[in-house]
Parts: structure tokens; sequence; C-alpha cells
């Protein structure tokens, strides 16, 4: 991805609080706290933090994120990504050195298959 994928930048001096939705794709090189919504694709660039709630199309962690992670496709932690929160995409890759602490959820519907309740055990035989 080069910089012309991305219309809106927040800016590494930039801090926003506040609900933001975009259409298309964003990066993030600054602070935000709230809630971002965008059908395209999310950057959170090395020295980004977010203390926010993501929903986007593919969504790519290079900073630091604390809050609950929603893509549609991909979820990307980068080496130096910081993920805090749940985390729900089809698709999910993780560098070694990333950190991520929640619950994830990745394929679709986010559930496994077989992987239901335990078999019951059958009776015990008597002598």
């Amino acid at each position: 991805m080069t910089e012309n994928d991305f219309p809106t930048i927040i800016g590494a001096d930039a801090k926003f609080k506040g609900d933001l939705s975009f259409d298309k794709s964003v990066k993030v090189l600054g602070s935000f706290e709230g809630r971002i919504d965008t059908k395209g694709d999310l950057v959170v660039a090395s020295g980004g933090m977010l203390q926010a709630d993501v929903e986007a199309g593919n969504i790519i962690i290079e900073g630091e994120l604390n809050g609950n992670v929603a893509a549609k496709d991909m979820v990307e932690l980068k080496e130096s990504a910081r993920l805090q929160g749940d985390l729900r995409c089809e698709r999910l890759i993780v560098t070694e050195g990333a950190r991520f602490v929640g619950h994830c959820s990745v394929g679709a519907g986010g559930d496994i298959e077989g992987q239901g309740a335990p078999a019951e055990a059958p009776p015990a035989q008597k002598n």
C-alpha cells in the first residue's frame, strides 16, 4: 500500500475523540479515542495509538490499539503491533513479535466445525 491508497490520514501530531466514518481507507499516525467505521482499509501506523472499537474491510496494525476489532476480510498484526481487545475477521496474519491479548474469532461465522459439546460417555457396564 502506498500513501496514495489513503485519502484520509490522521497525522502524528493529531489527537481526536469521537466517532469517525469513512467510505475509503484511512491511516492513523496519531491518537484517536472513540469509534472508527470504514468500508475501506484501516492502518494504525507505528507510533499510532487508538483507544477505539474498529470496523473495516482490512485492518493492519503496526502501532497500538485498545478496543474491539472487526474486519470483513483480514487483520494483520505487524511485529510492532500491540492489540488488546476482541478480534473478529475472516483471515488473520500475525508477525513474530506482535502482541495480542483478547478473544479471537477467525473464519466464516467464527465457529469451528466439530467443536461442539463433548460427546457423552457410554454408561458403565455392570459386572
